[in-house]
């Protein structure tokens, strides 16, 4: 028997629109919570130089999207997606076991 993909499960849970910086990442899978943490660190850090929130609250609100689809499909809904996309984009095959950040970068992302 597999083991249980670490991560969300699917269904509707929380709509996400006024999420903390907090529910976001348990929301995201965990390649994605690590990714948000250093852009989300970055961001603050440039906020506390320029007191200029408007990149804070854009990058919240990027996650925040990206959590409430990772929340609806699971995590192996959610990186089946980006499996989809890259097979759509590229023309190949992407193997289910390969790692999320080489298939996003298949993406340009």
């Amino acid at each position: 028997m597999a083991a249980a993909a670490s991560g969300p499960r699917p269904g509707p849970g929380p709509a996400f629109r006024d999420a903390s910086p907090a529910e976001v990442r348990a929301a995201l899978v965990p390649e994605e919570a690590a990714e948000f943490e250093r852009e989300w660190r970055t961001v603050l850090a440039k906020a506390a130089d320029t007191l200029d929130l408007a990149e804070v609250l854009e990058t919240l609100e990027s996650w925040r999207r990206v959590a409430r689809l990772t929340a609806a499909a699971g995590a192996a809904g959610h990186r089946a997606m980006y499996r989809r996309a890259a097979a759509r984009l590229t023309g190949e095959d992407i193997p289910a076991d390969e790692p999320l950040p080489r298939t996003k970068a298949r993406l340009g992302l």
